[in-house]
């Protein structure tokens, strides 16, 4: 059956929504997303689970960071059907940057800048930054439900995003992008997969995801961590942190691991400062750091690497 009619209701419902006053969609939002937590149960438990390891603290503290949690992404959910309603002349009155002066210093290097981010706070929002005027790029996976995908990337080019959708030739664009000096963003907080660098990651090895290093090392460009939060007031801020560069001391494979890693720890020093903004129950841990070494190990596995660099 076709999910038609299920991109019209959300469309219709976000009508209705954006002659709300915002304050109204913040709290319907923040009201309505724990009652959606009791309702997932088992994400809710697998999030509690990962708080108690990576912020190192008792069930009863968790389960108080989940419930907020939940009440961050459903404020978010209300968010995301309200974004029609911004533009240039209000978007301050809803997102709000912090040092904009660090992005415009990496922006004057000519060669692009890679976005590290992450599934914190609203981050649909981070669209904002194309409404200030800043040209940027985003590469984005297909929702299951090709409803949910549609109503979003028609948010993300209203904001201004160039969207651009993943499936085999995401690194042509990627590097066209950065070519033409835009903003490429990285959602750098998933599962890295058996290509991707073992390390730990909040209370356990995991497997971070080499891109944004892998396109740093090959471009030069800037790497400039941006991470957007609910401020006190509830409205979305977009924290812009220190640059960053690409260290080249001649061993490719050992520098992009390094530049991995450094990312990381950027993003977890960033998660276990704002908890209750982080997406805690996504599979961040799926794969087995000894597989992804005795994978690493293979000669075959350094060719491919290359092979793949070099088409990108």
């Amino acid at each position: 059956m076709s999910k038609e009619w299920q991109y019209h209701a959300a469309r219709g419902f976000g009508k209705i929504l954006c002659h709300l006053p915002y304050p109204v969609i913040i709290s319907l939002g923040r009201k309505l997303g724990p009652f959606v937590g009791k309702l997932m149960k088992k994400q809710r438990e697998r999030g509690i689970f990962q708080i108690q390891r990576g912020m190192e603290c008792s069930r009863e503290e968790a389960e108080r960071i989940m419930t907020d949690v939940f009440r961050n992404l459903g404020q978010s959910l209300m968010e995301i059907l309200y974004t029609p309603n911004l533009n240039p002349e209000n978007i301050r009155d809803y997102v709000t940057l912090d040092h904009p002066e660090r992005l415009d210093e990496a922006m004057k290097e000519g060669k692009g800048v890679i976005v590290l981010t992450a599934h914190m706070g609203n981050w649909e929002w981070l669209g904002a930054l194309a409404i200030y005027g800043y040209p940027a790029t985003t590469i984005v996976k297909n929702q299951a439900n090709d409803a949910v995908t549609r109503l979003l990337n028609e948010n993300r080019e209203n904001m201004g995003l160039e969207v651009f959708a993943r499936g085999g030739n995401e690194m042509i664009i990627a590097a066209r992008a950065l070519k033409r000096k835009k903003l490429l963003g990285f959602l750098a907080d998933q599962d890295g997969g058996f290509h991707g660098v073992p390390q730990p990651f909040l209370g356990k090895m995991s497997s971070t995801p080499k891109g944004p290093a892998m396109f740093a090392q090959k471009f030069h460009s800037p790497i400039v961590p941006i991470f957007p939060v609910h401020d006190e007031n509830h409205h979305t801020h977009l924290m812009i942190g220190e640059i960053m560069h690409f260290e080249d001391t001649g061993n490719k494979d050992e520098d992009i691991a390094r530049m991995t890693r450094k990312m990381a720890v950027v993003t977890e020093n960033f998660i276990k400062e704002h908890p209750t903004e982080w997406l805690w129950f996504q599979h961040r841990w799926s794969t087995e750091p000894e597989e992804i070494i005795a994978l690493q190990q293979k000669p075959e596995a350094h060719t491919d690497d290359s092979r793949k660099a070099e088409k990108e």
